[in-house]
């Protein structure tokens, strides 16, 4: 039996036996039947044609200017009915757009997927977890021959499709020049003219890029107007930042990034991070850089991996669990 003869029938019981008992029970069937009629495309005008027509059987005697209401009201409902049949098409486009973005969240995921080293005598942590569908922060492992890891962190200023796009575009710009990866003062500054003759200039993209040299435990570093990250001194038990200026990516092809090095003891660590760990805003405003300071003193006596999942926990949790911000927090400890 096609449709809509079913779905005559149907609310003809409904109607019929709603207008001998009107109980509860038969409203919620009524809700039932709204929501198979929604399903299927009837429209609004449709149902009360089907209404009018159902009590005329019931009541053929209906006094005539209650048949005449319903004409008012089926005129008025036409209104309704466009607005719901665009309603309807625009819920069908969205679906159809947050698959297609679901489908590149999961490609970008694959592209940008780095796995973290294991390497004797250092212990890392990494976490990144996207505010949106689409991650606009960036990080990245990568162990040489030379007993050295390359870490980069980086973060479009701004959210959804276009951050994502222009990070998986950084991540193989940098697998395009791998010449200069041990000097990451030279990878930035020919990073810089990738971006600045391919990104637009409306997006913002900052970088750390670091080379961690194992063999001594010397960590070189540049910055591309990046947030400070922290260095925790072990036998002193003190944080400090881990200073490095350098302009945004982009801005000015002819940018020159100064090179830092810094000695790595036993129980040191090095802390890494986006802006979105260190802007967390709550309703008493963005959290304090001695309250993430404290999360870290509180988790210290845990793994790399730990600590950094337990920091985005508190945060996650101080923020209602409602990231505004993209968050990208990576840990480094030189085991004693």
């Amino acid at each position: 039996m096609p449709f809509r003869e079913v779905m005559e029938a149907k609310y003809r019981d409904i109607l019929t036996k709603y207008i001998k008992e009107q109980s509860e029970s038969t409203l919620y069937i009524g809700q039932k039947f709204s929501r198979k009629s929604i399903e299927n495309q009837v429209t609004p005008e449709e149902i009360i044609s089907l209404h009018k027509m159902i009590l005329q059987e019931i009541y053929p005697d209906m006094p005539e200017y209650v048949v005449h209401s319903f004409d008012i009201l089926l005129e008025i409902m036409l209104g309704y009915g466009f607005a719901y049949r665009e309603h309807q098409s625009l819920r069908d486009q969205q679906k159809e757009l947050r698959s297609e973005i679901e489908i590149a969240a999961n490609v970008q995921q694959t592209l940008l997927e780095t796995k973290i080293p294991s390497v004797e005598g250092l212990d890392i942590g990494a976490i990144s977890v996207p505010a949106r569908l689409m991650n606009g922060d960036y990080y990245n492992f990568v162990e040489d021959e030379n007993d050295c890891i390359s870490i980069a962190i980086a973060d479009v200023i701004g959210k959804g499709i276009p951050a994502a796009l222009c990070m998986s575009m950084i991540k193989y710009a940098m697998d395009s020049i791998p010449a200069n990866r041990n000097e990451p003062s030279m990878l930035l500054e020919n990073l810089n003219r990738v971006v600045e003759q391919n990104v637009d200039r409306s997006m913002f993209i900052t970088m750390f890029y670091g080379m961690y040299d194992y063999a001594r435990h010397v960590f070189s570093y540049a910055s591309a107007g990046h947030e400070p990250g922290f260095y925790y001194d072990g036998k002193n038990e003190e944080f400090s930042e881990i200073y490095a200026k350098g302009l945004m990516l982009g801005i000015d092809k002819k940018t020159k990034y100064r090179q830092y090095e810094k000695n790595i003891h036993p129980g040191d660590m090095i802390i890494l991070l986006s802006d979105g760990v260190t802007e967390c805003r709550t309703d008493e405003g963005f959290v304090e850089k001695e309250t993430l300071l404290n999360y870290i003193r509180k988790y210290i006596h845990c793994s790399a991996q730990e600590i950094v999942n337990n920091i985005f926990k508190d945060l996650e949790k101080l923020q209602d669990f409602q990231l505004r911000d993209d968050f990208t927090l990576i840990i480094i400890k030189r085991r004693v």
